[in-house]
């Protein structure tokens, strides 16, 4: 086993990083530890920094308390640095909620220590777990190929080992480890297949296991042929983590559903093929809007949709819009608020002048109606505009419904305003009050 992960280290390059271990000082990760510590006894492997990070759930008081500094102790004593953190009260008791959190806090653990990569301890055994779980879930053949080898900055070295054989290694070097006992919980999804599920089918066959992860190699080499094609497709669909509406809406039913699948599995959220249909079903109804709708996707995330764009977009309350300073400008000048500065100068009569982008982050302006002083924030009740090129006001509210700015964009949106009567939205578009007929008398720019 020793060569094998040292294969695997070789394999991606990392002989000489810095790699978080998720310990829970159980079977697989004591394995793993186990042999990482031995790899660096070789001078191929001398460089190579390995921290061991432990989760505390807390949801077994006591027992986990004991586990945790066992698993402080077999840290210290394979010279490796340990590295813990012990979950709030109150953590739900799933299995999903508990991956998240379990996965945040390895994220905080590699930007903790600017480590390179973030070995997990998942197995062969796992794997056909997981694919079983997909196929009870209804699963398309994204979930079929089951657990990635690397998947970003997250690695499985231990994936093409059986969970046998990491039990035999642990007896035979004399390790020591953890037993967890919610383990045997039936209760929890993954450990009702194991121990139930899964010695029933071994009846049907024997290796039902071995046969599990054939199908995920099987899976894998069927997607990377979609692949192919996707490929082709992708840059004109998904940009900056959002997919471009217009794009979607030219494609195949059955390509949009495998877009949004890949798409859903990026933010982590692992989805059956009826969510997807769900997910499908939405958008359908809600890509010709104009002002968009949401549809929930998890504890902290919306789906949000429009004739525009498709994305996620955080869980937000009335109570927690984003707040910026109201910032007063007297003058020419630069004035700050929030990371954003904006600069008021005077327009040079030899400057070329062209109207720019009603989307662009400056304008030309003539303020020569206008007094002083103006404010520089965002949106409240009662906001008014007369938009350039139109007769009398209305409500922002209304303006921005008819420039289609998505809701969850509003109250990040930046203006210039007269009291109540906004004079510039920025990025959107600018009143009358200060459109240029002729000369403009200012240069106005939000950097």
């Amino acid at each position: 086993m020793l060569e094998r992960i040292a294969e695997f280290l070789r394999k991606y390059e990392l002989q000489d990083k810095t790699i978080i271990v998720g310990f829970s000082g159980g079977y697989d990760s004591m394995c793993l530890l186990d042999i990482l510590a031995k790899a660096k006894e070789q001078e191929e492997f001398w460089e190579m920094t390995v921290i061991a990070a432990h989760f505390n759930h807390n949801w077994r008081g006591e027992e986990a308390l004991k586990e945790q500094e066992v698993c402080r102790l077999f840290a210290a004593s394979r010279g490796m640095e340990f590295y813990t953190t012990t979950a709030p009260e109150g953590l739900k008791k799933s299995e999903n909620e508990a991956r998240i959190a379990r996965y945040e806090f390895f994220e905080e653990a590699k930007e903790e220590y600017d480590a390179d990569a973030v070995f997990t301890a998942h197995n062969k055994d796992d794997n056909a777990e997981t694919v079983l779980y997909r196929v009870t879930k209804g699963t398309g053949l994204v979930g079929l190929k089951g657990i990635s080898e690397k998947r970003n900055c997250f690695y499985r070295p231990l994936l093409k080992t059986t969970r046998a054989e990491i039990v035999n290694y642990c007896e035979k070097n004399n390790l020591n480890p953890n037993n967890d006992s919610s383990n045997a919980d039936i209760n929890y999804k993954r450990n009702y297949l194991r121990l139930n599920i899964i010695p029933a089918l071994e009846k049907i066959n024997s290796s039902v296991k071995d046969s599990l992860n054939t199908l995920a190699e099987v899976s894998t080499s069927e997607n990377e042929i979609i692949e192919e094609y996707l490929s082709t497709l992708r840059s004109d669909v998904i940009k900056d983590d959002k997919i471009i509406s217009e794009a979607y809406k030219k494609l195949s039913g059955a390509v949009k559903k495998r877009f949004i699948h890949e798409y859903i599995q990026k933010f982590d959220l692992d989805y059956d093929f009826k969510k997807i249909n769900e997910i499908y079903e939405f958008i359908e109804a809600n890509l010709s809007r104009k002002n968009g709708s949401t549809l929930s996707l998890a504890t902290a995330k919306w789906l949000y949709v429009d004739g525009k764009i498709i994305e996620t977009i955080p869980h937000r309350t009335t109570k927690e819009k984003v707040a910026f300073p109201e910032t007063i400008i007297n003058g020419e000048g630069e004035y700050n608020i929030g990371e954003k500065t904006l600069v008021l100068k005077k327009y040079v009569e030899k400057e070329i002048f062209i109207f720019p982008d009603a989307a662009a982050s400056f304008i030309y302006a003539d303020l020569s109606k206008i007094e002083m002083p103006l404010t520089l924030r965002t949106r409240r009740d009662g906001d008014i505009i007369n938009p350039f090129g139109m007769r009398g006001t209305m409500k922002l509210k209304k303006y921005l419904n008819s420039k289609g700015v998505s809701k969850h964009k509003r109250d990040e949106i930046l203006l210039l305003a007269n009291d109540n009567e906004v004079l510039w939205v920025v990025g959107v578009g600018l009143s009358n009050k200060i459109g240029v007929t002729s000369v403009p008398t200012h240069v106005i720019e939000v950097i």
